[in-house]
């Protein structure tokens, strides 16, 4: 597996996703054995990047990645999130008070069963909380060494530019693929003028760009994605135009959906690192493939040409910090 450098900061070129493992997708949580098996796979095939969050479970998650990588820590750049907890309150919310945080990381620690984060993202930006004063607590976690770097998720320029003016930021994490592709206008011109790394999460835009979902009646109930405006029906029969040119293309490399979907992101740029989810073995081999399919210059002209999507990335977008 390649290295690349993310916002100064080693990485494999693709990372792994942990969120599906416990949280918001069908059978979420109900094969932890396999999870685990997956993240011992995809560490043996040169992954470092491990993505997880408080938030996934809530904490199931952040405990399922610290069993799995208890005797493999070495090998991991550990990344996870706060600030969509309260922990004054004990509620679901965003927080990134300096009291929240303070708590936030000592848990994560707990829970991780490790003595420093790699990666330290807020997970959204609290309106309630300046970004400089949420900064200068991760500023200080870092100098405690119970940090190493920090991240932002879905974080707007402004934002972004206030935070790294207080303590490097070093990746930011965002929706990115080929169906949610509103990172190109703003945000990479500014990460790279800045040299922040950017983290592409759901870059198989939630399984769709696999091919694999074709009707909302496919998605068990209980699966977060029944409700997102991408899956309803109307939007989905259009959204398929997008799949079945990701699929000619699979057809003429010889290769996947999934794999040809990745490597698109890979071609957008070394300083982005995907972090597909999955908590299968067999996928995390597929996704990984990924490094090794190359797209021709007219392939990706074909690929940049698709329809964008129809509908919100989310049912309520008022978390995103635009």
């Amino acid at each position: 597996m390649e290295r690349v450098s993310l916002g100064g900061l080693d990485s494999s070129r693709i990372g792994l996703g942990c969120m599906g493992m416990s949280a918001f997708y069908a059978g979420a949580g109900s094969d932890d054995a396999e999870s685990v098996r997956t993240i011992h796979r995809a560490l043996d095939l040169g992954v470092t990047m491990i993505d997880t969050a408080e938030v996934y479970g809530p904490y199931t998650n952040e405990e399922l990645v610290g069993r799995a990588i208890a005797d493999r820590r070495d090998q991991v750049v550990l990344a996870t999130k706060f600030g969509q907890i309260s922990h004054p309150s004990g509620e679901r919310g965003l927080d990134s008070s300096p009291a929240s945080i303070t708590t936030a990381v000592e848990g994560s620690l707990k829970r991780l069963g490790t003595d420093r984060i790699d990666l330290y993202y807020q997970h959204r930006v609290d309106p309630g909380t300046p970004i400089e004063e949420t900064v200068g607590v991760l500023a200080e976690l870092v100098r405690q060494g119970k940090v190493r770097s920090i991240g932002l998720s879905e974080a707007s320029p402004e934002t972004i530019r206030r935070a790294h003016a207080v303590h490097p930021v070093t990746a930011l994490q965002t929706e990115f693929s080929l169906w949610s592709r509103e990172p190109e206008r703003a945000l990479l011109p500014l990460l790279r003028e800045l040299g922040i790394g950017f983290v592409a999460y759901a870059p198989l835009g939630r399984g769709f760009l696999t091919g694999s979902i074709r009707s909302p009646q496919e998605l068990a109930d209980g699966d977060f994605r029944k409700s997102n405006p991408r899956f309803t029906a109307d939007a989905l029969d259009h959204n398929l135009s997008i799949v079945t040119v990701v699929e000619d293309v699979a057809a003429e490399v010889g290769g996947t959906p999934a794999q040809v979907a990745l490597a698109w992101l890979l071609a957008q740029g070394e300083d982005i690192v995907p972090i597909p989810g999955t908590k299968r073995v067999s996928r995390v081999e597929e996704n990984l493939g990924a490094a090794q399919v190359k797209l021709t210059a007219d392939q990706l002209d074909r690929l940049d040409a698709v329809a964008p999507p129809l509908g919100d990335r989310y049912a309520d977008m008022s978390p995103i910090d635009r």
